[in-house]
């Protein structure tokens, strides 16, 4: 059994870079670990965490990049669980109110915080569903208290007169608008970003994080491995593997049955909806118990979404968000505003894929209960939701710890604050502080030293600071997953020169 590591302080040695990354290939290819852990979603990047901070040796691979998939098209919800509470599914419910709190309280703070959230009182929703709604948004708030979250950080529910709600949300139409319930939930301001900070957090606890790194096929002795930069082919020998592949995970475990659900999202141009500052729920068109989102974003712009549609045939890398979808969903929007929103009003448009365990019946109505599936020294985690990411991989990794017969004892993750959830630094950019934590002092002097803007407020500093020290290795790990610059065309033509000399100056750095 290879040796094992261990971290005092979680934050040192969290940085990943080029360097970082071409060291450690060589380690893993020459040594044995005691856990492998493919895929680099929140999961897998969960998996890694947790079973490095029970002292055991992990390497964790990705054929793309950190947050590549289904984790960086979220609605970035860390929700508490109400859907799945409306559909009798209590102990799913149960699971996302803890999960939620964690995150709150201690693992992600400065990530993960409350927000309001209107449902908008029309004649599409009758005084007895309004009235079945606020029971449900008053049960959520009990799993509030059942999982000890306080009220400080997650208010209750209540409902809103017509003229409060059009405070809230000016953009509705005051005809027949009754009032709002008003609710709140977790949110992130970016899904990627917490998937950043998961990853370094594992890696200060000791655990090889290796992107571009493809896993061609697993066995009980580790896996054959390809590195994407180089071509170079090797094994990396593991006494238990962990597959967090998401929607990939049948390419590499047969066995698994999925059925993928798209999710598309639209992004409004700044200005679409002018006074926005609460989400909205939207009742879905002859959907008793499905809501469109709509989120106002720090930039102006605003996401709309969701959709749930099944999806046939090969998994792409990067989903397309049909013009069926687009469609579909102003007309979902544009039956609550005042002003008709346009298709040219639509900036851009993202589409995920949620890798829901195969079953009879619509997507729609597909648990998100999540599994964990082994056989021999493979073990599978696939289906939930990115809110209850931590509690998928403590699962995993007890079921890689049981089956394989490692010494190691039981998860430490509740306790562990990833990186940036440190106490906040004073007089930095609030931008900066939402998005780095309490590394947010070390972002302001690269920024400083590096003030250009590349686009949407981010500046140079940050493109370095992200190559330096979050992994990013090309410009599509800068503009796509450590920045959002390239959920639209324009934005990301516009940040190409500036994101290509970041790169070439690395070297510098």
């Amino acid at each position: 059994m290879a040796k094992r590591k261990r971290t005092a302080a979680p934050v040192a040695g969290s940085s990943l870079n080029a360097g970082r990354r071409a060291r450690e290939l060589r380690e893993v290819a020459e040594e044995r670990v005691d856990v492998l852990v493919v895929g680099l979603g929140a999961t897998g990047a969960g998996a890694a965490l947790d079973a490095a901070s029970r002292g055991l040796s992990v390497a964790a691979i990705d054929a793309q990049d950190l947050a590549f998939g289904t984790s960086r098209w979220s609605s970035k919800m860390i929700h508490g669980g109400l859907r799945y509470l409306a559909r009798g599914q209590i102990d799913v419910a149960y699971e996302s109110a803890v999960e939620r709190g964690i995150l709150l309280r201690t693992t992600a703070p400065h990530l993960v915080k409350a927000h309001p959230y209107v449902l908008p009182l029309t004649g599409a929703v009758s005084r007895r569903r309004a009235a079945v709604l606020m029971a449900g948004y008053r049960l959520g708030d009990g799993l509030r208290t059942a999982a000890r979250t306080p009220r400080r950080l997650l208010p209750g529910p209540t409902r809103l007169n017509a003229a409060r709600a059009h405070t809230i949300a000016p953009v509705l139409n005051a005809d027949g608008l009754r009032g709002a319930l008003l609710s709140w939930d977790g949110r992130l301001l970016d899904d990627a970003r917490l998937v950043v900070a998961i990853a370094r957090t594992a890696a200060a606890y000791g655990a090889r994080v290796l992107t571009r790194c493809r896993a061609l096929r697993l066995t009980d002795l580790g896996a054959e491995v390809r590195d994407e930069l180089t071509g170079e082919e090797f094994a990396i020998r593991a006494d238990a593997v962990i597959n967090a592949t998401g929607v990939w995970a049948g390419s590499l475990d047969p066995e698994v049955r999925l059925r993928p659900s798209r999710g598309t999202h639209l992004v409004l141009r700044p200005g679409t909806l002018p006074g926005l500052i609460a989400g909205m729920h939207l009742p879905m068109p002859g959907e008793s118990g499905r809501f469109a989102l709509v989120l106002p974003q720090r930039d102006g712009r605003v996401h709309v979404g969701l959709t749930d549609e099944p999806v046939d045939g090969p998994v792409p890398d990067v989903p397309e968000a049909p013009e069926k979808d687009v469609r579909a969903l102003l007309e979902v929007l544009n039956g609550v505003v005042g002003t008709q929103v346009t298709p040219e009003a639509v900036a851009g448009a993202y589409a995920g894929l949620r890798p829901l365990l195969a079953a009879d019946g619509r997507t729609a109505d597909l648990s998100r209960r999540h599994a964990v599936l082994s056989d021999g020294g493979v073990v599978t985690v696939v289906g939930g939701k990115l809110t209850t990411y931590r509690r998928m991989a403590e699962d995993a990794v007890d079921r890689a710890v049981a089956s394989r017969g490692l010494r190691a004892g039981g998860s430490r993750t509740r306790e562990i604050p990833l990186v940036g959830a440190g106490p906040q630094p004073e007089g930095v950019p609030a931008r900066l502080a939402e998005r780095y934590g309490s590394e947010a002092g070390a972002v302001h002097e690269l920024v400083k030293a590096h003030p250009e803007e590349v686009g949407l407020g981010v500046t140079k500093g940050e493109l370095l600071w992200s190559a330096a020290h979050e992994g990013a290795l090309d410009e599509d790990d800068l503009l796509d997953r450590r920045t959002r610059i390239g959920l639209v065309k324009e934005d990301r033509d516009r940040a190409l020169a500036a994101t290509r000399d970041v790169l070439e100056r690395m070297p510098h750095v």
